[in-house]
């Protein structure tokens, strides 16, 4: 497995090369129109001041620096108001960085608080930014420190570290640091892989997971797992499981600051959306711990009741709570009825192990995976 699936990287391209050489192998025509995006690379980033080097990660996508400059702290908006950041390094903490910020310019979810913080930002104009940040699984899964900046389209150079290395550093006040993040942005470019099932019925059953992964984590159940069951799943029905209009979608860009693959395939396909009956969407599932769990939104009853049907006779599916973090997201705003399929305990895997190195393959019973195809192409039958 590729260590860096983020979207265009060439392990990204490997992964959806192989995944489009499969169903073209199963007899599908691939739909894969090249997206253009920006790949990312950092060699190493180091903080100094009065001979102590403390420890600090480069913020993805975060162009490169060599700083030498007095440091300025705030810790409240407010805080951040009153101070001269200018040609000063900027130190945020505290509330400010109890949460990740959306990227400036995403389009599915971004708090005018978010925005508004970046406005500020920008309109301070620091040399570099570095937050400090403590524990927050909600907002950035098990990462800690987690990247309070995660946006290519941030023209200062950002770093982050922990809370209390930021308590170790915030003392420095006027003192001079030297920052430097020695990272690169680069043109790159990126695909979704689309196939599709037509036996002439109008309306079609769209399913999907995300073929990207967080930077250098491997991404077992974030999403190479997903992924799979895609693969099962088409090649079950290429084998004869009837299943109506089926569109099975590798999307690329779930983790990536952009969302590029997700904005292409509206931007191709979204005047479709009133034809699509239904999305399931993969993400998360697999993990050896629990079961695999389902959940409906705005599922009209014969839906829900064929799923229902169709999931109990497997035994390791059971219903569980909604999340909204995922790509089904997406369907939902246009009105489109979803199905999530994730794992029993996600609240432990995103605590615990997404966007980290420990999301490996060993985590992931591929029974289960199996699992999950059998049951979709169940599913997929009763309502074609």
């Amino acid at each position: 497995m590729q260590p860096n699936r983020r979207t265009g990287s060439p392990g990204n391209r490997e992964a959806t090369g192989y995944f489009e050489q499969v169903v073209r192998s199963l007899g599908f025509v691939p739909e894969s129109a090249e997206i253009p995006c920006l790949d990312w690379s950092c060699r190493g980033c180091s903080l100094t001041g009065a001979g102590i080097e403390y420890p600090i990660e480069a913020s993805p996508y975060s162009i490169g620096c060599d700083i030498d400059a007095p440091l300025v702290t705030a810790a409240t908006r407010e805080e951040l108001e009153s101070r001269d950041c200018s040609n000063r390094i900027l130190l945020l903490t505290g509330a400010l960085t109890a949460e990740q910020l959306m990227p400036k310019n995403f389009t599915f979810y971004n708090p005018d608080h978010h925005r508004k913080l970046y406005e500020l930002l920008e309109r301070k104009r620091p040399q570099a930014i570095i937050a400090a940040t403590r524990r927050n699984p909600e907002s950035a899964g098990a990462l800690y420190p987690f990247p309070f900046i995660n946006d290519g389209d941030l023209t200062i150079p950002c770093a982050h570290c922990t809370e209390e290395t930021g308590a170790r550093i915030a003392p420095g006040g006027d003192a001079s640091f030297r920052l430097t993040i020695d990272a690169e942005r680069r043109e790159s470019s990126a695909s979704n892989v689309i196939i599709r099932t037509d036996h002439g019925t109008p309306m079609r059953t769209v399913v999907t997971a995300h073929i990207d992964a967080y930077e250098n984590t491997p991404g077992a159940t974030d999403n190479a797992a997903g992924t799979v069951v895609l693969l099962l799943l088409a090649e079950l029905l290429a084998a004869g499981h009837r299943g109506g209009a089926v569109e099975i979608a590798a999307l690329n860009g779930e983790d990536h600051y952009s969302a590029a693959g997700q904005k292409d395939y509206l931007s191709r396909y979204g005047d479709t959306m009133k034809n699509t009956r239904l999305v399931i969407n993969i993400d998360g599932a697999g993990y050896r711990a629990g079961a695999t769990a389902y959940s409906f939104y705005d599922c009209p009853t014969d839906i829900r009741e064929a799923a229902v049907s169709s999931f109990t006779g497997f035994g390791g599916l059971i219903e569980g709570p909604q999340w909204f973090a995922g790509d089904h997201s997406i369907f939902l705003q246009h009105g489109v009825p979803a199905i999530a399929v994730t794992s029993e305990r996600v609240a432990e895997l995103v605590s615990r192990i997404a966007h980290t190195p420990e999301d490996r393959p060993e985590i992931v019973d591929c029974r289960k995976l199996v699992e999950i195809a059998e049951a979709l192409a169940e599913l997929l039958s009763k309502l074609g």
